[in-house]
């Protein structure tokens, strides 16, 4: 019996991107305890926003062409709702019609990365359907709850009703500011804990402003799907990868 790692588990950062593989046709992720459920989606695809951890297939990592947007960033280009697309691969040409389903064949035809760049560039500025420039209160706002502080408090500060605070948010980020503020809590929490397997996680749990451990270890479940004891990241400098080890005989 063999032990293969080429499934991956993704954990989420409540960003939004475009990814366009040029190796293959498809993306693949996985559901399920060993990835036994595959979703299959054509290869030129919106991704995000991550509220939850993503199983991927790394062989399929082989050759992309990607477009992280800053927070804010996407909402100019797409008239679906984003939050609609929360934690899935939604194709490019459910969104952009005949445009985003010839994308991939017009990178793959490009014969320099600056061409395909070009190319990304061009088809972009030809979906704007809103002013480009992200709202700066979002902005701001999602820079607070990064840092820490508390969604009542960052709503005060911005003289906006909680309810109408939650609405700009989820209009132009994707996730409600709860949701963003908790995955951005796993993100500051994961990025600390050099050597999870000796890792105090009833002191993490104090130092990040978890009620106590249990409460830490119920938030990792529900975002990332394991424990926090059963997080093995790549390497330190790749927390957000864990590989999903599977067995063959």
């Amino acid at each position: 019996m063999s032990v293969t790692s080429t499934l991956e588990r993704i954990l989420p950062n409540g960003r939004i991107h475009l990814m366009v593989n040029l190796d293959e046709d498809e993306f693949r992720t996985y559901a399920g305890a060993g990835g036994e459920t595959v979703c299959r989606t054509h290869g030129a695809v919106l991704g995000g926003p991550h509220a939850k951890a993503t199983v991927i297939d790394t062989r399929e990592q082989r050759c992309l062409a990607t477009v992280d947007f800053k927070l804010g960033g996407a909402a100019p280009f797409f008239d679906l709702p984003l939050a609609e697309a929360r934690d899935q691969l939604v194709g490019l040409e459910q969104l952009w019609g005949h445009g985003g389903g010839v994308l991939r064949e017009r990178l793959l035809e490009a014969q320099t990365p600056r061409r395909k760049l070009q190319i990304l560039e061009a088809v972009l500025l030809e979906q704007l359907v809103r002013p480009r420039m992200p709202d700066p209160a979002i902005a701001l706002a999602a820079s607070a709850l990064d840092r820490g502080f508390s969604v009542s408090h960052v709503a005060s500060r911005l003289g906006l009703l909680p309810k109408t605070f939650v609405r700009c948010f989820r209009e132009h980020v994707g996730l409600s500011p709860k949701r963003f503020s908790r995955v951005r809590r796993l993100q500051r929490m994961v990025r600390s804990v050099r050597d999870p397997g000796s890792a105090d996680w009833a002191e993490v749990a104090a130092e990040y402003g978890y009620t106590d451990q249990a409460h830490l270890i119920h938030d990792f479940r529900d975002l990332t799907g394991i424990t926090p004891t059963a997080f093995r990241p790549r390497s330190a400098a790749e927390c957000n990868h864990v590989p999903v080890v599977t067995f063959r005989r």
